[in-house]
């Protein structure tokens, strides 16, 4: 796919997602660059997991554009979104609990024939993934079952599986929620280290701490509409959460300048 100079990794226009006479989104926009991690943030209901179901092809728009590198793109499946180079990892983490590591790794992924698989080799390339080690939450071997290991093992494990295959997108979904006061402090340290690799990161949280940490942008969603772009930097907490509940009306014109220019 050839690649316009300067366009966004991902870019959204007018998408809308409706569930009978529900309109779950409405003319949603969404810029994400690579080397940059957004933050998308709102109260329940906002449409947030909606928007992120279009994104990764789990559910599709009704209407709109998805643009990727500047061209415009059709994800309807998941697979669609995985041959571009779109990953996530959901708050429930899909492990499966009876696999070891490697086996949770490669899950649908495994190296060897039908008969035999290369354990050998799934182990060394597993072993080669440095996410393993970032947090610190050294892990006994490979071998063992995920359903001995820690709540911050285990994000480490699902984060390793999504970066096998070396995406250009990354979406998180409450990655933070389960874990403690160090381990979230390592994971935004990864969230870090991922931007500065190039990834372009969608962080969708609950947690404005993590948010001002670590985002260079804020997208807002108030009840299936965009209701403000935000610059972190320049932002503070209270202008965030009075876009997210409402209280301030930001809602987005279909262009706009610049990201953390809201157009009025």
């Amino acid at each position: 796919m050839v690649h316009v100079p300067n366009a966004p990794l991902l870019a959204m226009r007018g998408i809308c997602k409706r569930f009978g006479a529900v309109w779950a989104l409405s003319d949603v926009e969404l810029d994400i660059h690579a080397g940059e991690v957004v933050a998308l943030v709102g109260d329940n209901g906002a449409g947030k997991s909606t928007l992120v179901k279009v994104i990764t092809g789990v559910g599709p728009a009704d209407e709109g554009v998805v643009e990727w590198n500047g061209r415009p793109v059709r994800i309807a499946r998941p697979r669609d979104a995985q041959a571009l180079g779109i990953a996530s990892v959901y708050q429930d983490l899909a492990l499966c609990e009876t696999l070891d590591v490697v086996g949770n790794i490669f899950l649908g992924h495994e190296l060897g024939g039908r008969a035999v698989l290369d354990e050998v080799a799934m182990e060394r390339r597993a072993q080669e993934l440095d996410v393993l080690e970032s947090l610190s939450t050294r892990l006994p071997n490979f071998r063992v079952p995920v359903a001995t290991l820690s709540a911050g093992q285990r994000q480490t494990v699902a984060i390793a599986r999504a970066l096998l295959g070396e995406p250009r997108l990354l979406i998180l979904d409450e990655p933070t929620a389960a874990l403690g006061v160090r381990q979230t402090a390592q994971f935004l340290d990864l969230i870090e280290r991922l931007r500065d690799r190039g990834l372009g990161v969608l962080l969708v949280s609950h947690n404005l701490g993590d948010v001002k940490a670590v985002a260079d942008q804020v997208a807002v969603l108030h009840l299936g509409r965009n209701n403000g772009f935000f610059s972190v930097p320049t932002t503070s907490q209270e202008q965030i959460v009075s876009s997210m509940t409402g209280a301030t009306n930001n809602a987005v014109a279909h262009r706009r300048d610049r990201w953390g220019e809201v157009l009025r």
